[in-house]
């Protein structure tokens, strides 16, 4: 079990149309993905930057957690995601070693991955987030990777 690179940074926004032009004109990048999560109430939209994606996000509703954060702390990176071959490893883990978990079992995420969040308190002020694509091992499934 171990964190294998940085899967993706997201980063809160008001409005992905704006900052899409942002990313575009002004780095240059391509939007490859857009996709609204349902269950986190928000709006996502996604850039390659070698290895590493960027996501935005957008508030879908006024309860979303990004609105509230965006409210709390205006537009800015939001977490930090570690793509991990284990998720369900990464989490027992953690919480041994004293870690506040947000989810103690994954969810499902944008771009078909399964995802799981530590709470900022305790790792820093840094919301954590771990992340799988599905069908990886720890589904009990076979062992093939995409």
């Amino acid at each position: 079990m171990s964190i294998k690179k940085i899967d993706h940074l997201g980063i809160a926004v008001r409005s992905l149309d704006e900052s899409i032009k942002y990313y575009e004109t002004v780095l240059g990048l391509k939007c490859e993905h857009r996709e609204e999560v349902p269950s986190q109430k928000v709006r996502t939209a996604f850039f390659a930057v070698g290895e590493v994606h960027v996501e935005l996000l957008e508030p879908t509703a006024e309860d979303s957690p990004i609105a509230k954060f965006l409210a709390k702390n205006g537009e800015g990176i939001h977490h930090v995601a570690f793509g991990s071959d284990d998720v369900v490893g990464q989490l027992a883990q953690a919480k041994a070693a004293g870690a506040q978990l947000i989810h103690e079992t994954p969810i499902d995420g944008a771009g078909n991955k399964l995802v799981a969040f530590l709470h900022p308190k305790s790792t820093h002020g840094v919301l954590t987030e771990f992340c799988q694509p599905k069908g990886g091992c720890s589904c009990g499934g076979d062992h093939h990777h995409h």
